[in-house]
């Protein structure tokens, strides 16, 4: 269950995007995109500090990490130039899964605004997801908002009923389950 802190932040991203993105579905559209864009990140830096390696925002894509994003010395302009790009070649970036390339494939930020995506980002940023389970119950927010959720068959199975189904089941590698409901 999503706490209030988070609603209230997703609630305050779209007070934010009203007056540049007027409908609502571009506004959960362009959330989602820089909640994931900041989710990536953030499994680049666990990685990092678990002695790993950064697998999203490596080699030519490294430029576009949140950090660099988020840069204080970097202007308006320059965030919303690195910004628009970012999420423009995600779909093309290798490091990423196909379903995150998806979700990308026709990513693109519909204002100019500097002071806009400045503040958007600020509020982005405050997302901290150490599991993606805090990024589902968000999007799940985010598809209540628009009552859409029955509608586009979006409902999500909740972590602690996935492990109790693993557990129950115990499924082998070789093995195909089908959730029909």
């Amino acid at each position: 269950m999503l706490d209030t802190d988070t609603k209230r932040r997703i609630d305050t991203a779209r007070d934010i995007l009203v007056g540049k993105v007027p409908d609502p579905k571009s506004q959960v559209e362009q959330i989602t995109i820089a909640l994931i864009y900041k989710f990536m990140d953030d499994m680049d830096a666990e990685s990092e500090e678990l002695g790993g390696k950064r697998k999203f925002f490596t080699g030519d894509y490294a430029r576009y990490g949140w950090a660099k994003l988020m840069a204080p010395s970097l202007g308006g302009h320059e965030m919303l130039g690195l910004y628009g790009e970012g999420i423009a070649k995600m779909p093309e970036n290798p490091g990423i899964p196909p379903l995150f390339r998806d979700i990308f494939k026709n990513a693109y930020l519909p204002y100019r605004d500097p002071e806009t995506l400045k503040a958007f980002l600020k509020i982005i940023d405050e997302f901290s997801y150490d599991h993606s389970e805090r990024l589902g119950d968000a999007f799940e927010y985010l598809l209540s908002i628009l009552g859409s959720q029955g509608d586009a068959g979006q409902f999500r199975t909740p972590r602690h009923i996935i492990d109790f189904m693993v557990e129950v089941l115990a499924p082998q590698k070789s093995e195909t389950i089908l959730d029909p409901a």
